[in-house]
């Protein structure tokens, strides 16, 4: 086995627990304050782009003249590549070296953003959101690895907590950026600070070099098979969650088939890996039974988090508000969220992740309930609480989350570490899309409700209607479709709440299962 070992002798308890992460030796405090530092920047940095191009998609696509729809692949494309790249990057890792590695996907991130500046449009647009996810899925695990390096073992828990809840700070982060700085020069200025992210992006990941790793071959011909099955799937699932509710899933016949498609390359994809002596996913684990309820308790809270970047936003941007307006609103989330990574990181431990995802998915349920009496007079004051709530259990949970399924893989080795990753960012990335056009679908067909119940109660007696109808019965509709709208969006609020409980009542059952289980086992044991 090559190894890229300096002169320092390692001790056993500073070893890797996996191929191709870095050893872990004790640092000075200076050193370790410079791993946090490092790991908030690359955390952040690895999302701010795409985030600033999410939160911003609608005005974006105007600007530099696309569709709507056109401009809704380029979240899809993001999170696709981010959920799909490690099928690649934790091998490479291994025979390539982290630096080489990280390096490699921050300069192609780089080029990509430069490319847009010399052929600017659809195109571009698109090969840079690749370039970014596949960048951010290797940024968020270098976040990981200077978080482990800054805390102590005995803190290890926390260290991964805390690595996989910097990075969604970024969301928040966006919406505090000018939306008239972003968009000046025809998005020019997006473009040049998304340039400037990827720089600071490589400069931070490079400012703090991480201790060295064991390397050695891990590529087998055979994987690039699996992968090249992979990405297209997980590419057109993606694509058709993010446009279904734009061009409506039943009006536009291709993402049927991309979805077909999809599902016949996620197939292959099987059929590949279990004839496999050593499968890159080991797909008897991921469909085990712990794991899917891992994977089943992970998909429901994600897609209850779409509360806060489709149903809070959706609502107040139908009032007329834009990013500009939101600032306080997120700047109140963006503290709660670092609330909660703080208290998840202080309080996580094996015994205690079950308590913290269901108390996670409490906060989130109580958010979204708070949210269900909007009205057209609902302004971001009143979502201050509400939003802050959601934005606390967020942090809450996804640190608990990714270090109980952690825990469930340790048990099977190091050789499950891809199936892990791969699983837990499948449930985060696409969660996060199946949850916008879940909640996305639900608000547009309550609105269709909503507007019909309303208009059979208008009367031409009423001097209201009477009003409208003299002024434009095209404003008389508008009305409707507003109020419907809203009250639709009070529905969608309502659902998450219920999803939040519902989550957090099956989580409390399973741990009066374990817990009389484990009493049972314990009193047959002493009777033996």
């Amino acid at each position: 086995m090559a190894t890229t070992h300096s002169d320092h002798a390692f001790l056993p308890e500073e070893r890797p627990l996996f191929p191709g992460s870095p050893y872990t030796p004790a640092h000075p405090t200076p050193r370790r304050i410079g791993y946090v530092c490092s790991a908030v920047a690359v955390g952040i940095l690895g999302m701010l782009g795409n985030a600033l191009v999410t939160v911003n998609i609608s005005p974006l696509a105007g600007g530099i003249g696309l569709y709507v729809a056109q401009a809704n692949w380029l979240p899809a494309v993001f999170v696709a590549m981010n959920a799909s790249a490690n099928l690649l990057l934790i091998r490479a890792r291994v025979q390539f070296g982290i630096p080489f590695v990280t390096r490699t996907l921050v300069l192609v991130y780089i080029a990509m953003a430069l490319l847009q500046f010399v052929v600017p449009g659809f195109a571009s647009a698109v090969a840079i959101r690749a370039a970014a996810g596949f960048a951010a899925a290797g940024l968020s695990t270098i976040t990981l690895y200077f978080m482990v390096q800054a805390l102590p073992p005995a803190r290890r828990g926390s260290a991964l907590a805390l690595g996989i809840m910097v990075p969604q700070l970024s969301t928040p982060l966006a919406r505090l950026v000018p939306v008239e700085l972003l968009a000046r020069d025809g998005w020019f200025g997006l473009h040049l600070l998304e340039l400037a992210i990827a720089l600071l992006a490589l400069v931070a990941s490079s400012a703090m070099p991480l201790p060295p790793s064991d390397r050695s071959k891990a590529f087998t011909k055979m994987d690039l098979v699996t992968v090249a099955l992979l990405m297209p799937a997980i590419t057109l699932l993606c694509a058709t969650l993010n446009l279904g509710r734009t061009l409506w899933w039943f009006d536009t016949p291709w993402l049927g088939w991309m979805l077909a498609g999809s599902i016949v390359l996620f197939a292959a994809a099987v059929l590949v890996e279990r004839g496999r002596e050593r499968p890159l996913l080991h797909l008897d684990w991921m469909s085990s039974r712990d794991i899917l309820r891992f994977a089943m308790v992970a998909m429901l809270v994600r897609i209850a988090l779409a509360e806060q970047t489709y149903g809070a936003v959706g609502l107040l941007t139908s009032g007329g508000l834009n990013n500009d307006q939101l600032r306080v609103l997120f700047s109140f989330v963006l503290c709660a969220m670092a609330c909660g990574a703080l208290v998840a990181a202080a309080t996580v431990a094996p015994d205690r992740l079950r308590y913290l995802v269901m108390i996670a998915s409490l906060f989130i349920a109580a958010g979204a309930w708070l949210d269900s009496d909007a009205s057209n007079l609902t302004r971001p004051p009143q979502l201050y609480l509400s939003q802050s709530l959601i934005g606390f259990g967020t942090c809450l949970f996804i640190g608990p989350a990714l270090l109980f399924g952690f825990l469930q893989m340790m048990q099977r080795g190091p050789d499950f570490l891809v199936s892990f990753v791969v699983l837990f960012s499948t449930t985060q990335n696409i969660g996060g899309l199946a949850g916008s056009a879940l909640l996305g679908t639900l608000q547009t067909l309550w609105t269709r409700r909503h507007a019909e119940v309303l208009a059979e109660q208008l009367v031409a007696s009423d001097p209201r209607v009477i009003a409208q109808l003299q002024q434009s019965a095209s404003m008389l509709n508008q009305a409707i479709q507003r109020e419907a709208g809203i009250l639709a969006f009070n529905n969608v609020f309502g659902f998450v709440a219920l999803l939040g409980i519902l989550t957090a009542a099956y989580l409390a059952f399973r741990i009066v299962s374990l817990e009389r289980a484990r009493r049972v086992a314990a009193r047959l044991e002493t009777a033996s």
